[in-house]
């Protein structure tokens, strides 16, 4: 990436804006190729959620993304670039096209401001390979023609659009001159959602049926028992069919402030398919040398008063089977770590996450990155990890079509975003739904280890399904 000595600020004028986009569009003749151009403006406070409400068109891409308790949200919204992949190597694929982006890249601005900068905004199914017709691809990779974000109390525009040699000069200035008045005082406007009514009464179908859940985990447990693996994650949907269009952005603003430690998220596709949801667990954070990952299994209620609560909490940091479970998720993270030459550390014992409606048990992963590895080299090897797949991985992830009723998607799928200095953060889509138009396919999965029953892994999933219903009915 090429980084321009231009202060936006200081050359706020369109005349300056012209002569610089003029000058990018040399740049792209010279070379024979589009050039990606990124502007970068800090502004005053804005809430990312509210501005994608006001620009938000179920037919283009978006992304946004929200952690209250981190005061972390940003929004990403249409696409000048996207690209998509699928296979074992989806991975490397799209590492490819961020590198080949980067190189064809001109910034200004102040790239040391949250955020600031172009981002590739990613989504990968759970599975490398997707059934025909679904409606995200196995790997997805987009860069936002606009984006907003808000981080440690500081506002961050960025318009990103695409200069090529031949690109008339007048119409780009006029959009990027409109984005930036628009930044600068945003007016914001009441986004058109569906009446409260929209979802009262709707009909909720367990996808295959109760029993099928718990048949598949019994089978699981026998499968266990004859030591052909140690654990596997069973997930259950429900269809939920509400009596007009379901808009995700208006549940979303209720997941964001009922589970405020939680990536509150929304993911659009272009085609009019969004998906959404309130996930607890890290999947990856990586920067300045450092990798931040985590084990999230083993789960318990939360208790009706502060004395239940912590009685739930101390049965589950003692509970034989939950700290089981922990360790079969806890051991392959670090292995996979260490097979990238990192050295993973981590306390000896795990402590108890709460959420709004669950708590598990949770042990923090560090380990120093160095510059040869790279954050969608360490994806590659997490994803998925057994707290969503199994152990051993291979034997479980062939399993889980045969059990489950239906196709996962982006369900259980890794989800985040990759800067232009190769920074980023992903986190897993759990507690989530797929919305299309007037129907919704809930998720919740439970992991299933010898002791496990299936009466229990299914209340599990009643539990984990509850707040994502709510929210739609909200």
């Amino acid at each position: 990436m090429t980084i321009l000595p231009l202060d936006p600020r200081a050359n706020s004028s369109r005349a300056a804006l012209k002569r610089f986009l003029i000058q990018c569009r040399k740049v792209a003749a010279a070379k024979g190729r589009p050039q990606l151009v990124s502007i970068s403006l800090e502004v005053a406070a804005l809430d990312p959620l509210a501005v994608l409400e006001s620009i938000f068109e179920p037919k283009e891409r978006h992304f946004y993304v929200e952690r209250p308790a981190e005061g972390l949200a940003v929004a990403g919204a249409e696409a000048v670039l996207a690209f998509q992949a699928s296979g074992a190597s989806r991975f490397s694929a799209c590492q490819r096209f961020i590198d080949e982006t980067l190189e064809d890249t001109l910034a200004v601005g102040d790239l040391s401001a949250p955020f600031a900068g172009p981002h590739f905004f990613a989504a990968f199914t759970f599975e490398d390979t997707v059934e025909s017709g679904a409606y995200f691809d196995a790997a997805t990779v987009f860069v936002p023609r606009w984006q907003v974000a808000r981080r440690d109390n500081r506002t961050v525009a960025v318009a990103n659009l695409l200069v090529e040699a031949s690109s008339p000069i007048e119409p780009l200035v006029e959009k990027v001159w409109r984005a930036r008045a628009k930044f600068d005082a945003f007016n914001y406007s009441t986004p058109k959602f569906p009446g409260r009514s929209a979802a009262v009464g709707a009909k909720i179908e367990a996808v295959g049926g109760e029993r099928l859940y718990t048949v598949a985990v019994s089978r699981a447990l026998r499968g266990i028992s004859a030591g052909k693996f140690e654990k596997i994650v069973l997930a259950r949907a429900k269809d939920l069919t509400a009596r007009q269009a379901l808009h995700p952005l208006r549940a979303l603003n209720g997941l964001r402030q009922r589970f405020t430690d939680c990536y509150a998220f929304s993911i659009a596709n272009g085609r009019g398919q969004s998906f959404i949801g309130a996930s607890p667990e890290r999947l990856l954070r990586a920067g300045e040398g450092e990798l931040l990952t985590e084990a999230l299994a083993g789960s318990a209620d939360r208790g009706a008063s502060a004395s239940e609560d912590e009685t739930l909490a101390a049965h589950l940091l003692h509970d034989e089977k939950e700290l089981r479970e922990h360790k079969l998720v806890l051991g392959p993270i670090a292995k996979a770590l260490v097979s990238l030459g990192l050295k993973p550390k981590y306390p000896r014992r795990p402590d108890i996450r709460r959420f709004a409606n669950v708590q598990h048990l949770h042990t923090p992963v560090r380990a120093s990155l160095p510059a040869r590895v790279r954050l969608l080299d360490v994806l590659a090897k997490l994803h998925p990890t057994p707290a969503v797949g199994g152990y051993p991985r291979d034997v479980t992830l062939a399993r889980i079509p045969a059990l489950e009723a239906f196709p996962r998607g982006l369900y259980a799928g890794a989800l985040g975003w990759i800067d232009s200095a190769g920074r980023g953060e992903f986190f897993v889509g759990l507690r989530s739904a797929l919305i299309a138009g007037t129907r919704a396919r809930l998720y919740a999965g439970a992991g299933i280890v010898a002791g496990s029953s299936p009466a229990k892994e299914l209340a599990e999933t009643e539990m984990k399904f509850r707040a994502m219903a709510e929210a739609l009915k909200a």
